[in-house]
């Protein structure tokens, strides 16, 4: 009987007061195996002939204070089995350390610098490690975005010599429990458990995950006095992330609720444009109190 063998390649980063994991393997339902993060603390991956458990057992020994070098060496030293292992790992304030056993299987290593670290076994070569690393510190944008640019890049390498089957990402940030009414830290959590192209449908999770998470934020600005702040939130993700038709709703409102009911008539047309679900929505919305009596919003709604 063959154990299944988690022929990985991940990335373990932090950026600002974000940490994170990143995930790609031909192994089922990978990220509910390989990946950690907790906020404040650290990231941890553990893979090739993987324990979960050392995921939360890593993150443990690095709240205590152990650099990730000290961590690894705890939680190894007693595995009869560590040869083939393969961890990384990063701490909060961005130090960060690598285990490829020598056991795990070709090609297999890592690479680590100052907030990541990058580490595959089971891989094309060599150069699926360091695309990864370049792409990732290349990279602009949220953490989560940087991750999974670098796990495309990974794959453009070669990637996992067997093939793509899964993928995930988790993301927390210390602080963020306090500004949400899910109260907790964990800001991004995404998983394809199974798929022809894994990093492909993970980016295109990640970009509506981006968009409500600008909603969500935007919320914030739904008071007297702020709306103009939140229409400018709205705007520059529009720009950001492209069109979207809950973008578009969201920011109609904030124009309407801002005065800018020029704008407000503009952004709710293209929104129901692309959704016409929303028109019963939009027509009873007391933040389009400003456009009730507008001809253009009546036939829009209508």
């Amino acid at each position: 009987m063959r154990l299944p063998i988690r022929g990985t390649f991940s990335i373990v980063a932090v950026d600002g007061p974000e940490v994170g994991c990143a995930v790609q393997s031909k192994y089922f339902a990978v990220g509910s195996v390989v990946p950690w993060a907790r906020a404040g603390v650290g990231a941890v991956a553990t893979q090739a002939a993987g324990v979960a458990a050392y995921g939360t057992e890593l993150l443990a020994l690095l709240e205590q204070g152990l650099s990730p070098d000290e961590a690894l060496g705890r939680a190894l030293a007693g595995d009869p089995e560590r040869e083939t292992r393969q961890l990384g790992v990063v701490t909060a304030d961005g130090r960060s350390a690598s285990h490829t056993g020598s056991e795990c299987l070709a090609w297999a290593g890592h690479r680590t610098g100052e907030g990541y670290a990058v580490q595959g076994n089971i891989l094309a070569g060599e150069a699926v490690v360091a695309e990864m690393e370049r792409a990732f510190l290349e990279t602009r944008g949220s953490l989560a975005e940087r991750l999974v640019s670098a796990l495309e890049a990974g794959q453009a390498a070669g990637g996992d010599s067997r093939g793509q089957q899964s993928a995930a990402i988790v993301v927390e940030r210390a602080g963020a429990a306090a500004e949400s009414r899910e109260r907790v830290d964990r800001i991004c959590e995404l998983r394809v458990e199974d798929h022809p192209t894994p990093i492909a449908e993970l980016r295109r999770l990640l970009g509506i995950h981006l968009v409500w998470d600008a909603l969500r934020r935007a919320t914030a600005f739904h008071e007297p006095g702020r709306y103009a702040a939140g229409a400018a939130l709205l705007a520059e993700q529009l720009g950001r992330l492209g069109e979207s038709p809950v973008l578009l709703y969201d920011l109609a409102c904030m124009e309407s609720l801002a005065g800018d009911t020029e704008a407000a008539v503009g952004h709710i047309s293209r929104s129901l444009e692309l959704d016409p679900g929303l028109k019963a929505g939009a027509a009873a919305d007391p933040d389009f109190a400003a456009l009730r009596q507008d001809p253009r919003f009546q036939a829009l709604v209508r």
